[in-house]
């Protein structure tokens, strides 16, 4: 499989519509595909409290053309893997967005990681734990995969030709404030280790949160979170209150007419790291909406941003 060039991604979706059903069924493009998965634990993920939990994917396009899948039930974490074609040691684990009910497929992880394959940098998709699909320890579950993930492909980095010291960490929305939270609670113990892999460090060489939240509780209720960790709006997931020093360096990218998370999210979060001394470079722009992620940008000025991530990145170690 080739991976897709971005914009021959999004310009055979906008011309889809314009196409009989039939034909555009035929002209399908070559859709991004891992070329394997990786389980992130051993048997069953810790903390299970439903059994009858069971992974289940939605595919929400009508569209034989797009693909826009999400995955509504997680009980099995894992990676999907885009080994680099060419690979320069560098390595980024995304954390899809899906506000914490869902984690986004194809527009928020597939697209992205085929893009990041085809320039040398080897791509890990996470598909973390829901924290109101019945886990144990719910405020800390998705964190426990973000971290446990980073161990694994350190742990496994000779196997998959990375350098282990050059992992990052993005995400958007959701997992924007997954990936944020990473970057500033990397050393928090949230989970009993279970292999060599947990003596590993789970802080990313560079972090980059794309539209995220800044807190955990917009997306989620007290009847998908109960007891402690219900939304109270008392701001116990702030991702600014949780910065210090020991954070890693941080790309923040928002569009001003975002109306789902608004931009101020990314500017409290910039306000924090560079009080804390931590290098944070930060890109607003004028038009992009929320969950632009490389499909809603051609044409618009966010669509800078994944080659602006990349030169940050490169700055500050990630391509050597």
């Amino acid at each position: 499989m080739t991976p897709v060039d971005r914009r021959t991604l999004i310009g055979a979706a906008l011309a889809a519509p314009l196409l009989p059903a039939a034909a555009r069924a035929a002209e399908a493009p070559d859709f991004p595909e891992p070329a394997f998965s990786v389980k992130l634990w051993p048997g069953e993920a810790p903390g299970l409290k439903d059994p009858s939990l069971k992974d289940e994917v939605l595919e929400r396009s009508k569209d034989p053309a797009i693909r826009d899948r999400a995955m509504v039930k997680v009980r099995t974490p894992r990676m999907d893997v885009f080994p680099a074609k060419n690979p320069n040691g560098a390595a980024v684990l995304i954390t899809p967005g899906g506000a914490y009910h869902r984690v986004v497929i194809d527009k928020e992880g597939y697209e992205l990681a085929a893009w990041l394959a085809e320039r040398g940098v080897t791509a890990f998709v996470c598909f973390y734990r829901l924290p109101g699909q019945g886990w144990e320890n719910p405020r800390n579950v998705s964190l426990a995969d973000a971290q446990r993930a980073m161990r694994l492909i350190r742990h496994r980095a000779a196997e998959w030709k990375v350098d282990p010291k050059r992992v990052a960490a993005l995400g958007y929305s959701a997992g924007g404030h997954l990936c944020g939270d990473l970057a500033t609670r990397h050393a928090a113990k949230v989970y009993s280790p279970v292999d060599a892999a947990d003596a590993l460090d789970a802080k990313p060489i560079v972090a980059a949160p794309i539209y995220p939240a800044i807190a955990m509780d917009p997306f989620l209720t007290p009847s998908a979170v109960t007891g402690p960790y219900a939304s109270s709006g008392d701001g116990w997931t702030m991702l600014d209150a949780q910065v210090t020093k020991d954070v890693p360096p941080c790309f923040l990218c928002h569009a001003e007419d975002d109306a789902t998370l608004p931009v101020d999210f990314t500017l409290r979060l910039r306000a924090a790291l560079r009080a804390a001394g931590v290098p944070a470079d930060t890109h607003l722009f004028e038009e992009g909406g929320h969950g632009f992620g490389l499909r809603f940008t051609p044409g618009k000025p966010v669509e800078a941003w994944p080659d602006l991530f990349l030169a940050f990145a490169k700055r500050h170690g990630l391509l050597g």
